[in-house]
This record gives structure tokens, C-alpha cells and sequence, in this order.
């Protein structure tokens, strides 16, 4: 395995019982563009630490900042105000081949007239790095990214994922101090996309490298990342890892980007036992954990998420959450059936039930259903 040196000073530091200087910092970086001949804020002051060796994602749709971000990181971008460092040592002024790091696109950027072997040697033999090491170096990062064996082919006899490979392995070879990965599974189809996420977690945490990954995909973030930025609109809306995103949204921007998620609107009535009971109608009541006082008389946003919620036809207990509501639509999706349900309250509600192997389609199109849940699973968003 190939010893990087962000590893020996991960190790030092753990041995001292010292904090680590972040890998990539960002302290209110801000992209600014003109525009018709007005200034556009792509990047609007966002400020990120990053760790040694941490698997790092920046999520959002289109236009949300996130590669602008990335590419500041990598010196592609000036930042108009703010402060980029890389393991300590500010670089905004750093032109990109003095920065160590690499980057990975979504085109791959092989050379075509070059085979599998040339291709990764190719900037060692920049850099004049002896014949012995690079076939040394070489041969170790196509074992790594598991092309042991195709040295001689070319780009063109291979499929999009050994492609994404080699480019992984020309970039890893040179022992960066992080690799920055921009959508680079975007070309690939579903199947083969969800096996390289798997392999490019296996291939991370075998190098032991800072990878910075941007992308659009939700369960790419969710599969891969250590903690995940989720942008919108220039800013950080969150950032933290996996779970609490997707169990915990901050925002409602994030709870409806991140997964399926339900939303209901309500008023907080008095809070007991740690709980306050949010009031969607007559009979309808969503319970949420709250520290006491917390919302009590305000209005208040709810998710929940569709794996969570039961669906029934008898009123369940008082000590669930619980809301009425007419089944609109029933999807059978294999795993599980996707029920879309009308709430009393004019809410639209979905709800996922994992198909047992005796079970069968609990409500038809049309049913009056009850919809419930544990309290513990209503969350309580900002806006």
C-alpha cells in the first residue's frame, strides 16, 4: 500500500494528542461575476474545514456553487474575497500546478493514443521520476484501483468505469495531498455508476487521501462521504455527516433535497415530557421532541420520512403521531409499495411499506387510511 504523507502526519498528530491542521479551509470565500453588466454572487461567503484523510462532499442542484467552490479549492477559480488554505498555508494566491493537489472530471481526459500503463505513468515522467519508481508506483496504484492486468489497452477498449480507473489512478499516482472529484461518475449509467461509488469508497480509504467529491446525486453523497456540505443558491444550508442530514434536515430546503420527505404545518401546543404535540386538525396530531418550552404556541414546520410512517385503517394510539387521509395513488415498486395519500388538511403525504414476504397491498386507491408514526421520527425544520 502506498504511504502518503497526509498519513504519517495524520499519525504524528494522533501520537501527540494534537488537533490536525484542517486538509482544505475555507474562511468566507466569496465568487463574485459580471453579469449584463450586473454582479452575480455564485459563492456568497462560505466558510469550511475540511479533515485529513476525510471523504468530503458538496451536494446540491445546478447552479447551487458547488463546483465554483471546488474549483477555488484548486486554484482554477480567484475567490473574490475570502481565504482558501491547504493544510494550513494560504494558497488563494497560489496558481494551481504550485498547489498539491489533483483533480478529476467527469470527461475522464485520457490520451487516447496512450495505453493504460502510459497513461498513469505519464506525470511521473514529467516530473523525471527514475524508471525503477515509476514502474514500482505504477504498479501499485493499478493494483489499488484493481487494472492489474490491462496495462496495455487503450482508452477506447475499455468500459466508462475501468476509464474512471485509470484517470483515478493517473491522478493518485503523484501522491497528492487531496484529490478533488467533479461529477466524475455523471457519464456512467445506474448500475455500473452505484458499483464504482462502492469502489471509489474502497479505493479513498486504501490511499488514505482527502477526497473533496462534488456532485448532484443525493445517494452518491449519502453512499460515500464522511460528511457532505449541502449547498443552495452560493451558501451552506448544512454540514454534517450522512445521518443527521438525512434523519435531522436543518432546513426545509434540505429536508426535500435529501431523500422523500413530508412536511406539515401546524401550531405547537403546550410541551410535556420533552414532547410538544403540533395540532394539523381535529383529531390529527403530530408529536415532536423538543427541549421543554421549545415552539410551544408557534407555528411550526414537520418532516417526516415515508419509510417511518404506517399506514392503517383503525385510529392508532395516543402515543404516536397520527393524521388522517385518503389514498390517492398505489405504486408497486418491488421492495416496497409507495402510497400516495390526500391529508385531510390539503397536505400530500407518501409512504413507503416494505413488502414482507406474506405481506400484501394494505390500502387500495380511494381508502380512508390513518397514517402514524413514532415521535422520535418528526423533526422539527427551519426555513
Amino acid at each position: 500500500m502506498i504511504e502518503t504523507q497526509a498519513g504519517k502526519e495524520a499519525a504524528v498528530a494522533a501520537a501527540s494528542d494534537i488537533s490536525p491542521v484542517p486538509a482544505i479551509e475555507l474562511d468566507g470565500v466569496v465568487k463574485e461575476y459580471q453579469a449584463h453588466g450586473e454582479v452575480v454572487q455564485a459563492v456568497k461567503g462560505v466558510s469550511l474545514a475540511i479533515t485529513e484523510g476525510e471523504f468530503f462532499s458538496m451536494l446540491g442542484p445546478s447552479g447551487c456553487g458547488k463546483t465554483t467552490t471546488m474549483r477555488m479549492i484548486a486554484g482554477f477559480e480567484d475567490p473574490t474575497r475570502g481565504t482558501v488554505r491547504l493544510h494550513g498555508q494560504d494558497v488563494t494566491d497560489v496558481p494551481p500546478n504550485k498547489r498539491d493537489v489533483n483533480m478529476v472530471f467527469q470527461s475522464y481526459a485520457l490520451f487516447p493514443h496512450m495505453n493504460v500503463w502510459e497513461n498513469v505513468a505519464f506525470g511521473l515522467r514529467r516530473k523525471r521520476v527514475p524508471d525503477q519508481e515509476i514502474k514500482r508506483r505504477v504498479g501499485e496504484m493499478l493494483e489499488i484501483v484493481a487494472l492489474t492486468g490491462r496495462e496495455k489497452r487503450r482508452p477506447r477498449e475499455m468500459s466508462g468505469g475501468q476509464q474512471q480507473r485509470v484517470a483515478l489512478a493517473r491522478a493518485l499516482v503523484n501522491n497528492p495531498r487531496a484529490l478533488l472529484l467533479d461529477e466524475p461518475l455523471g457519464a456512467l449509467d445506474l448500475k455500473l455508476r452505484q458499483a464504482m461509488q462502492i469502489e471509489l469508497k474502497r479505493i479513498q480509504r486504501e490511499v488514505g487521501i482527502t477526497f473533496v467529491y462534488v456532485t448532484h446525486d443525493q445517494n452518491e453523497a449519502l453512499t460515500m462521504s464522511d460528511r457532505i456540505a449541502v449547498m443552495n443558491d452560493g451558501l451552506v444550508e448544512q454540514l454534517a455527516g450522512p445521518r443527521e442530514i438525512y434523519e435531522r434536515p436543518a432546513t426545509k430546503f434540505v429536508a426535500g433535497f435529501i431523500g422523500t420527505s413530508n412536511l406539515l404545518s401546524g401550531t405547537a401546543e403546550a410541551v410535556s415530557g420533552g414532547t410538544a404535540t403540533i395540532r394539523v386538525g381535529d383529531r390529527d396530531r403530530v408529536l415532536v421532541p423538543v427541549a421543554d418550552g421549545t415552539l410551544e404556541g408557534g407555528a411550526v414546520e414537520v418532516t417526516v420520512r415515508p419509510e417511518k410512517i404506517r399506514i392503517s385503517h383503525e385510529e392508532p394510539g395516543a402515543d404516536l403521531s397520527a393524521v388522517r387521509g385518503t389514498v390517492a395513488e398505489v405504486v408497486y415498486l418491488g421492495t416496497y409499495n409507495s402510497y400516495a395519500v390526500n391529508l385531510a388538511g390539503g397536505a400530500e403525504f407518501t409512504v413507503f411499506e416494505q413488502n414482507a414476504r406474506d405481506s400484501s397491498i394494505t390500502a387500495e386507491r380511494g381508502d380512508s387510511v390513518w397514517l402514524s408514526w413514532q415521535p422520535q421520527h418528526s423533526y422539527a425544520i427551519g426555513s
